[in-house]
């Protein structure tokens, strides 16, 4: 047996056994009251930016995908981005979303593209995070540790410096030259080629990427603010900020790959950093709980009916021919 992939197979463990180790320290009968006597008015209100978070997570990639020249509907747009979000929420870091790029293939005839698609959104998401994460833990530098800052300035110029450098066709052929010489079958050189070739045809302009950073911090600030509705709902009393603070690092640690769709990882960051605020770990986990459930598992079965759809749809395709 390999020990090293044998070790990365149940990684993701670690996450869920951290989860269910909160929920006995905390006592379930305890979660359970605090999630039934949660403000109604205020868990809707959280439902409606649920709404209003796809429709901008999506309109996002989708003025990226039209600037790629990928013709997609923003209907078929919509569909793709919460069935993408399914596989997400299900695997390690939520790198199953890639499986976008699958979809996209009606739309374009190189995977390529799609790729490029998925990419990018992901770098410019991720750019726009630690930029939150940089300027809140400045702020609240006070209360955070300092290797917050610290780590989230490194991390956001490690990221943009990688984004000059591959947004560029030349650079990046230059440095992924070596892998594609070295690591690549010779059977799939070609394919591997024209996949880089097809990566880069139609990359937008810079002030295309800017207007979709702006859709980004948008949607991470509906994002924390459906969270910030769910908070008032359970009980907790802090203002926006103190959330947009605290959030943009919750989210980042969530993203470690070592929990399946950040369960557990979140938990116990949240926890720990609303407790320097004095609130009870109690509410922080009823808080997390639906919030995964209104902004997850709701999507997630809505995007599951979607995909069988979709299957079937692909069935009779098949079978047509």
């Amino acid at each position: 047996m390999n020990i090293s992939k044998s070790w990365k197979k149940y990684l993701p463990i670690v996450g869920i056994a951290l989860f269910v180790y909160i929920v006995l320290k905390l006592n379930i009968s305890e979660i359970a009251k605090e999630i039934a006597k949660a403000n109604v008015y205020f868990i809707f209100l959280a439902i409606v930016l649920v709404i209003v978070m796809f429709f901008i997570q999506t309109l996002k990639w989708w003025y990226i995908a039209r600037k790629q020249k990928i013709e997609v509907s923003y209907k078929q747009a919509w569909k793709i981005n919460l069935m993408s979000g399914f596989y997400g929420m299900i695997t390690p870091s939520r790198i199953g979303s890639i499986i976008r790029a699958d979809y996209l293939k009606k739309y374009t005839p190189n995977i390529g593209k799609g790729i490029s698609n998925f990419v990018l959104d992901k770098v410019l998401d991720i750019c726009s995070l630690f930029l939150l994460a940089f300027v809140f833990s400045f702020i609240f530098r006070d209360k955070l540790a300092s290797s917050f800052f610290v780590y989230s300035l490194t991390i956001l110029l490690i990221i943009l410096f990688l984004t000059w450098v591959f947004l560029n066709k030349n650079r990046a052929r230059v440095i992924l030259g070596f892998f594609y010489n070295r690591l690549v079958p010779n059977s799939m050189k070609e394919r591997a080629k024209s996949t880089f070739n097809s990566f880069y045809e139609d990359i937008p302009k810079k002030r295309n990427l800017a207007v979709a950073s702006i859709f980004n911090i948008i949607n991470w600030v509906i994002t924390y603010l459906i969270t910030y509705c769910v908070g008032i709902a359970v009980g907790i009393n802090l203002p926006f900020i103190y959330f947009l603070a605290i959030l943009p690092i919750t989210t980042v640690i969530s993203m470690i790959p070592i929990s399946v769709g950040g369960f557990g990882t979140r938990e116990a960051a949240m926890i720990t950093l609303f407790g320097l605020f004095g609130i009870e770990g109690t509410k922080v986990f009823s808080m997390s709980i639906i919030g995964v459930i209104i902004t997850l598992v709701i999507p997630a079965l809505i995007a599951l009916v979607y995909i069988l759809l979709n299957r079937r749809g692909d069935k009779n395709d098949k079978e047509i021919a």
